[in-house]
């Protein structure tokens, strides 16, 4: 068969697999289920769990778990799931256990699927919410500098967008349950430590201690009398992931391994993890947190092993491997981490993005390495027939890589962004790795539809109200439009009497320099309460309204407003 012919032929029935417009839950992109993925689903099995007396584990709701202690007098809940919706399907089945009321909440980390549903839990009650010192640091950057990009990198992995078909589950829970009627609000600590915390609630004894892992705010619980431990996300039943692909700061992995070499001393009769199925028996639970342990140490110590011998991040990754019987722990399957991104991370993690090879030191543009990529093959028509001949072969990765350099030089080019399509389907269906897999299906589906997945959700306005004005403040500088301001000098000073706060912003020459303070000579002093700023910057209040009903005093007009706003625009990737 001439070989155009058969392009063009097999990028059309390419196309046409696996996208039916009719599938309204994956808007049409289909992928066959991968068997071992599809199995760890009954990890997940909806239940509360009797762990012990006293002890119960709700798993299967939603991302995460919730742990009921129950006490003499009332209860204390460890997470609190990702929304209210799912925190109150969660307490709905506590409350058939018992009807004690909530005396506090312990988070074990700052993570969403964690602390969003706090406010259903505490159930209009002022209660005593638990953490690491660290953790209200972590919460408010909720507001932060990289806020878009890890949304849209998030609900890529979680498969925010793909349907119930195709998320089979999320590798350490059955779905991430953000959707866009979805209620949000945490609860700040109230009661925080930074090494240790030995207290007594409801009548039940509970050590707290800082251990370093997945966050570097992690904790986890120890409750002597029941020989349970709870270690938040530190363990659970996949490889970790020493990194995640949405993006995170280097996770210290030593700390991480010696986090649960201090948990392992404890002897714990009952394992309750914040993912997953608890486990019990002494002897088991040492056995699999040995080599949970040994598994991060090993990845640890032998990338290390690897830089010293001067091998880059791709030679690294074909070289790193667990050991056989590491490998072949059930507790250690790569359903949620990977082998091969942690071998990444470590080497960025000491080493920064240098790999050490000299051609790398200043590359060609992306653009330019494009171009000259399809010159050296011979011209886009024959590239993009080497492209259609190596998803052929099922080479899916080289066809990816083919078509990056195509549509980075004609990006309508639709017989390569089919092709592309078709590859990010195939490569998503062999994945068991639940963060690769939706990352591949939901950039086939973006490519596809033209669009950005996002998460969203409604924050309440008192969660709006919550955050620290400093973090608001923060996050201008990196959204200013340094275009628009790169010949502009100006000053502009914020007052909001009822909080007693001050800042000011100082617009000089495209940058944004923020300080916790008026300054002289300003050109434009503005004053308001707090909550109407948040509200302004959150997109939930309109400034020319609240400027026309007195809200808001300018020394200046509307217009200095209006300006002013315009130049801080968040970026939409």
């Amino acid at each position: 068969m001439n070989k155009k012919i058969s392009l063009l032929l097999m990028l059309f029935v390419g196309f046409t697999y696996g996208c039916s417009d009719n599938d309204s839950n994956t808007h049409g992109v289909k992928a066959v289920k991968n068997a071992s993925y599809e199995a760890h689903t009954r990890e997940f099995r909806k239940e509360v769990i009797k762990v012990t007396h006293g002890l119960w584990v709700a798993i299967g709701f939603g991302a995460a778990n919730s742990i009921m202690i129950e006490g003499e007098d009332g209860l204390i809940i460890v997470d609190t799931m990702t929304t209210n919706e799912e925190a109150k399907a969660v307490l709905a089945e506590f409350r058939k256990i018992t009807p004690k009321p909530v005396k506090a909440i312990i988070y074990t980390h700052n993570h969403a699927d964690h602390i969003f549903g706090a406010r259903t839990f505490a159930q209009g009650r002022n209660i005593d919410v638990y953490s690491h010192e660290t953790t209200p640091y972590y919460i408010d950057r909720v507001v932060n500098v990289i806020r878009p990009i890890l949304n849209t990198r998030s609900s890529r992995m979680f498969g925010s967008n793909l349907g119930k078909d195709v998320v089979e589950n999320i590798g350490l829970g059955p779905h991430m349950g953000i959707k866009k009627t979805s209620r949000i609000e945490t609860i700040r600590p109230t009661k925080t430590f930074s090494d240790t915390l030995i207290t007594e609630i409801a009548g039940v004894k509970l050590e707290l201690y800082h251990a370093p892992g997945e966050t570097n705010d992690q904790i986890y619980i120890w409750l002597p009398e029941k020989k349970a431990l709870l270690p938040g996300d530190n363990f659970y039943r996949a490889f970790p992931n020493l990194y995640t692909i949405r993006g995170t700061n280097y996770r210290d992995i030593l700390a991480w391994a010696k986090s649960i070499d201090h948990m392992k001393n404890k002897n714990p009769e009952f394992l309750v993890p914040s993912h997953s199925r608890p486990l019990s028996g002494t002897g088991y639970i040492a056995s699999v947190l040995t080599d949970y342990r040994d598994a991060i140490q090993y990845v640890h110590d032998q990338t290390i092993k690897g830089i010293n011998r001067g091998l880059t991040p791709d030679e690294l990754v074909e070289t790193v491997k667990l050991p056989q019987h590491l490998k072949n722990s059930p507790f250690l399957q790569e359903f949620y981490g990977k082998v091969e991104w942690s071998v990444r991370s470590v080497f960025s993690g000491y080493l920064g993005w240098f790999d050490g090879n000299p051609t790398n030191l200043h590359p060609l543009t992306p653009k330019d390495r494009s171009q000259k990529y399809v010159q050296l093959s011979g011209g886009k028509e024959q590239m993009l027939t080497k492209a259609a001949a190596a998803f052929e072969k099922k080479e899916y990765q080289w066809t990816l890589e083919l078509t990056d350099h195509l549509l980075r030089i004609e990006p309508d080019n639709k017989l390569a962004r089919q092709l592309r399509i078709n590859a990010l389907i195939k490569r998503g269906e062999g994945q068991s790795n639940a963060n690769a897999r939706h990352y591949y299906l939901t950039c086939a589906l973006e490519l596809r539809d033209d669009f950005v997945s996002k998460f969203h959700a409604l924050p309440t306005l008192r969660g709006i109200h919550s955050i620290p004005m400093g973090n608001i403040f923060t996050s201008m500088a990196v959204n200013l439009d340094a275009k628009k301001t790169i010949n502009l000098n100006q000053k502009v000073n914020f007052e909001f009497p009822d909080t007693k706060e001050f800042y000011s912003v100082s617009l000089r020459k495209g940058v944004a320099q923020i300080q916790p303070n008026l300054v002289e000579d300003a050109d434009i002093s503005i004053r308001m309460d707090s909550h109407i700023w948040k509200e302004i910057v959150s997109d939930v209040r309109n400034p020319l309204v609240a400027y026309a009903t007195g809200k808001i005093d300018i020394d200046g007009s509307k217009t200095d407003l209006v300006t002013f706003l315009s130049y801080f625009k968040p970026e939409k990737n």
